[in-house]
């Protein structure tokens, strides 16, 4: 098990090398194999294609923002708690050289999970953001409705805000896009507000 599992992080290592050298149009499974010094059956047997491969080297690459974006909450409210998370996962994704190359170069890579269907490191941010917008509704930090809901619309507003940023750029550096992201969240999440006050009136 911990040598297969030693394989495939090696295979992934190569992968991102690969992405980040060429772009992911001109990354093959030959091209991964010779990096990684394995066989290419060896690659072919775990990936079918460069697109399945890449996917699984964004999921990987993903989770290990979100472990690096672990706090733990002290006095903090949930809602405060969550925001700080959401900041710390968009300020990792926005300097990550792999993100980065492929929003900046191909980010029609992405097209998929921004318009069709949710990936699998789209759940693993939702399961992150879940618990602890029921935490904000049980300490009353966090409007009233459905927590997947709510998790959904904070996802898909920091999700898209990080892979528009080219187009906030000249007026919003880093700091000041992620300052925009916490108040957005506040705002939207905050009980009282003018966010729930809409959605009460949409249902």
């Amino acid at each position: 098990m911990t040598s297969r599992r030693n394989v495939e992080d090696e295979i992934l290592d190569a992968a991102r090398a690969c992405v980040e050298a060429f772009g992911v149009r001109r990354t093959t499974l030959t091209d991964v194999a010779r990096r990684a010094g394995v066989s290419r059956p060896t690659v072919y047997r775990r990936w079918p294609d460069a697109d399945s491969l890449v996917a699984d080297l964004l999921t990987r690459e993903m989770v290990a923002l979100l472990g690096g974006a672990a706090r733990e909450q002290g006095g903090r409210s949930a809602r405060e708690h969550l925001v700080e998370q959401v900041d710390s996962v968009l300020r990792a994704a926005l300097a990550h050289p792999l993100f980065a190359k492929i929003v900046d170069n191909e980010p029609e890579t992405l097209a998929t999970y921004a318009f069709q269907r949710l990936g699998t490191s789209q759940f693993a941010v939702l399961d992150l953001i879940r618990p602890q917008i029921e935490a904000g509704q049980a300490d009353g930090s966090v409007r009233a409705g459905s927590p997947e809901t709510l998790a959904r619309i904070v996802l898909l507003t920091a999700q898209n805000l990080a892979t528009s940023r080219r187009l906030a750029e000249d007026l919003l550096d880093t700091d000041g896009l992620a300052a925009e992201v916490r108040a957005l969240l506040h705002g939207y999440l905050a009980p009282g507000g003018a966010a729930e006050d809409a959605a009460g009136e949409a249902r």
